[in-house]
């Protein structure tokens, strides 16, 4: 194995690309595929990259669908680049498109062409443009591919370029201890052009076959994905579902050591040709699992993880109004490398999972969870356990719906609602914005009724103009949380207090209704102490400050503070 540098006690990048090849494979397909994959990075021509530091109190990411926004007679890719523009230019820094490429189902996740863009959305010069703006994050979902993709008719008709690209089982053999994400078979049968039968792994539906990374010309062909993205303006990719990217039969198929190889290989490669791009894994797991996918200093791999524990302890705390559990898991809170932090979010495209609760709600408080989504028109998506049981996942409202108490006036379900978010912003980390919680919208019925599908909820299609008019209205609800929202935004981005290194210690008061959170910058030249009521109730807190100004409000504050209900303090101490 390759010497640690003295001076970074890392590997060379190239140093972990033959060690990690040779993990993988034969030492004979190491040494090939290595010569391969420094050609492929040669060959890289890039773009100009933001030269602005992406780990920054600055930064902002934005979650939305290509075509969330709609006009008509415009490219969703154009109605959406003008909104950004025209709403958030100062307000995000980084959109993450979901997946805007040609697909079969899934709201794209089922990817027909990882080289093109869906022409229902745009094109590569709609996403340029859009890039001339913003960082965009792009999406790899490369543990999967479409079974109508011209890659699996190929596989299928036996190409010699496409065999043993998709991964294939016996139906005969044991594999009930693999990991099931969902409750449809973990293998589906397909008809090859000779007539024959072949059974391929399908993690998540039949329309969705799993790609083999066991030979290598699998990992060579998504190598090429990842560096055409960063050719196209990829600031950061982000790596869908890829805990199960390794399979073998009788493991769980999950978070396997040749997983964690190949995304080290990935950053390996990535930091021959644009160590500037960041990659941030997808793994919707209990945490320890989770940040896992940070790797180590001599083998590094994602710069930043979903906080996937976020969503539904947040939840659970506005939910019960007691915020200790929130503030012991915040205190817990580590990342295992240096230039790593945690991506910070309270929804996205997909419902709030449960399964990152596990050991810290149990089966009581995840009930309560449940309870609220049902009493508020959401549902609640279940998984297949190896007994043959099943136990929720993932519950599927928008985040709006699942914190907000619809018996409550308006003006405070608003500010139960930015409470919740302002809780995220205040985090240590880069915080990510889902769309729909950014402009205040309810549940999608409809949408659930028209698909079928229960995370339909979360991803309403939406005609621009009435947003922008709802927006405009001052007294409307969208607006409201619109306005709320983005000055918490302007006023963070000004504090590097809350830099994603920065240091943060949480407690709570008034029997776990007030959450306090203390923050400082990574230099310790700026400090804010964060006061939350998470209630309904009003909540007096004693300050450490004999005088301080709010950040929020501009005010002057003693050190006696009374907090109204679902109130938010960012104390800055006057020296």
């Amino acid at each position: 194995m390759p010497e640690l540098t003295a001076d970074s006690h890392t590997f060379s990048p190239q140093d972990r690309i033959i060690t990690l090849l040779q993990q993988l494979y034969s030492p004979e397909q190491a040494i090939a595929y290595q010569q391969q994959i420094i050609a492929m990075l040669g060959a890289v021509k890039l773009k100009h990259m933001r030269a602005d530091h992406y780990f920054s109190e600055r930064n902002i990411t934005l979650i939305t669908y290509g075509d969330t926004l709609q006009h008509p007679g415009e490219a969703p890719l154009q109605t959406l680049h003008h909104f950004l523009k025209a709403r958030l230019k100062d307000v995000i820094t980084t959109v993450h498109i979901l997946p805007f490429y040609p697909y079969s189902s899934d709201d794209g996740f089922s990817v027909i062409d990882y080289y093109a863009v869906n022409p229902a959305l745009g094109t590569w010069d709609d996403i340029q443009h859009l890039s001339s703006d913003f960082r965009l994050m792009f999406d790899a979902v490369i543990n999967h591919m479409s079974a109508k993709s011209e890659w699996f008719k190929a596989f299928l008709a036996d190409n010699n370029d496409y065999t043993g690209l998709f991964r294939t089982e016996n139906p005969e053999t044991d594999l009930s201890s693999v990991t099931r994400p969902r409750t449809s078979p973990l293998l589906t049968a397909f008809k090859k052009v000779d007539g024959s039968t072949v059974h391929v792994w399908t993690t998540f539906s039949a329309d969705q076959v799993d790609l083999d990374y066991s030979r290598p010309e699998t990992l060579l062909r998504i190598l090429k994905v990842l560096l055409f993205y960063v050719e196209q303006g990829a600031s950061v990719i982000r790596l869908d579902a890829i805990a199960y990217m390794w399979k073998e039969a009788g493991t769980s198929s999950i978070h396997l050591p040749q997983t964690h190889a190949i995304i080290q290989l990935m950053r390996a490669a990535l930091d021959v040709v644009a160590p500037e791009v960041i990659l941030i894994t997808e793994t919707n797991v209990p945490h320890p699992e989770n940040i896992s996918y940070f790797g180590t200093n001599a083998y590094p791999e994602a710069q930043l993880v979903y906080n996937f524990t976020l969503p539904p302890l947040l939840f659970y705390t506005l939910t019960v109004g007691d915020a200790y559990k929130l503030s012991n898991w915040i205190n817990t809170l580590s990342t295992k490398r240096e230039r790593t932090t945690f991506f910070n979010f309270t929804a996205s495209h997909d419902g709030i999972g449960v399964r990152p609760v596990e050991g810290i709600l149990n089966a009581t408080e995840l009930q309560q969870l449940i309870d609220k989504v049902e009493s508020s028109g959401g549902l609640v998506s279940y998984k297949a356990n190896s007994d043959g049981s099943r136990s929720p996942y993932e519950l599927n409202i928008t985040y709006v719906d699942a914190i907000i108490d619809h018996n409550e006036p308006v003006a405070e379900q608003v500010a139960r609602f930015l409470v919740s978010q302002a809780i995220m912003l205040t985090l240590a980390g880069v915080p990510a914005i889902y769309i729909h919680s950014l402009i205040g919208s309810h549940n999608d019925l409809d949408g659930v009724q028209k698909t079928g599908h229960a995370r339909a909820i979360n991803r309403r299609k939406v005609a621009v103009t009435e947003v922008s008019n709802e927006l405009d209205d001052a007294t409307s609800f969208r607006a409201q949380v619109f306005s709320g929202y983005t000055h918490m935004i302007n006023v963070r981005m000004q504090c590097s207090a809350f830099h994603p290194s920065g240091k943060q210690l949480a407690r709570t008061l008034a029997d776990g209704q007030v959450l306090i959170l203390e923050r400082n910058s990574p230099d310790h030249s700026e400090h804010v102490l964060c006061l939350f009521n998470i209630s309904p109730e009003t909540a007096t807190v004693e300050t450490p400050f004999v005088s301080s100004t709010d950040l929020l409000t501009q005010e002057h504050c003693e050190k006696s503070i009374t907090l109204s209900p679902y109130e938010t303090r960012w104390l800055k101490p006057v020296s």
